[in-house]
């Protein structure tokens, strides 16, 4: 019992972040149906963002509250700025189109964030509190784990009032269920598709900051496995469902704890099986709907 419950809470601490970082993938899918193979680049981005605002002030509370600040802020506007330059002018062509280009967009802020001068490719050690262990019960809670589950559950509260209790969240639900009809009623689609872009893009900052809080070591190419992850975890609970995704991020990252407890060798190889018989006996996931198309 008490390996159960030390493997289930270090299942959480690693499930809640691939959730935070799976709800970008699953809000853009929701509104445009995109897969936005570029939201682990911008993880990276947020984690870089973090590394210098916490090397100014320090791992300090105040230091921590800037660095999450402005890594939102900033890949908020990334997210936006990629949004607005390299798939709007591609939204009336065939989805292939936009596909390439998420992947070619990956590739794009990978390359360059190693040739920044500031960042460079190699990895770099990533300032976080000094770790504590809280042991109760027979199993043993860090305070890195407890800020994880704690900021994700928080963020997750926040976007479920964001989308079903503001003015935009309505908007985002119309232009997911009919874009064309939430025009002709006055909403601002291109206004809308921007602003999901931009607070996904924030949410993957924030799973940045906590990833790399866990595991202390950034460079150009961490979002990539994260971003792979999460994206399983938006499939497997159901992707365009917000619930479904955090779903599917914290049954995901229970898995692969408890595989890693046995063996960590196969703990890529379970992950990515999940979503090949995910697709093969649910194609919409746990939490997703089929679509009915009237011809």
């Amino acid at each position: 019992m008490d390996f159960f419950l030390q493997q289930l809470i270090n299942g959480l601490s690693l499930g809640s972040i691939y959730a935070l970082i799976a709800l970008g993938y699953t809000m853009v899918y929701g509104i445009i149906l995109l897969i936005n193979f570029a939201h682990g680049d911008i993880l990276m981005a947020g984690a870089y963002a973090a590394f210098y605002v916490l090397g100014f002030f320090g791992v300090t509370p105040l230091g921590v509250a800037a660095a999450f600040i402005f890594a939102m802020g900033f890949c908020g506007m990334l997210g936006a700025a990629i949004e607005r330059f390299a798939y709007r002018p591609l939204r009336d062509s065939p989805r292939l189109n936009s596909l390439i280009t998420a992947i070619a967009i990956s590739l794009i802020l990978q390359n360059a964030a190693r040739l920044i001068p500031f960042i460079g490719p190699n990895p770099r050690q990533f300032p976080r509190p000094d770790v504590k262990l809280i042991s109760a019960a027979g199993f043993s809670i860090s305070n890195i784990q407890i800020i994880v589950i704690f900021v994700s559950a928080f963020l997750m509260i926040v976007l479920n009032y964001i989308i079903n209790k503001t003015k935009r969240g309505r908007a985002m639900r119309a232009v997911s269920y009919d874009a064309k009809a939430a025009s002709l009623m006055g909403v601002n689609v291109d206004g809308v598709i921007s602003f999901t872009f931009a607070l996904g893009s924030m949410l993957a900052a924030c799973g940045g900051i906590l990833y790399a809080f866990s595991y202390p070591q950034i460079s150009p190419a961490m979002g990539a496995m994260p971003g792979l992850k999460a994206f399983i975890a938006a499939v497997i609970g159901g992707i365009g469902s917000i619930p479904g995704a955090m779903l599917g991020g914290v049954l995901l990252g229970l898995t692969e704890t408890f595989t890693k407890s046995v063996n960590s060798q196969y703990a890529d190889a379970i992950s990515f099986s999940l979503l090949i018989i995910m697709l093969l006996v649910r194609p919409s996931g746990i939490m997703g709907s089929k679509l009915k198309v009237k011809v």
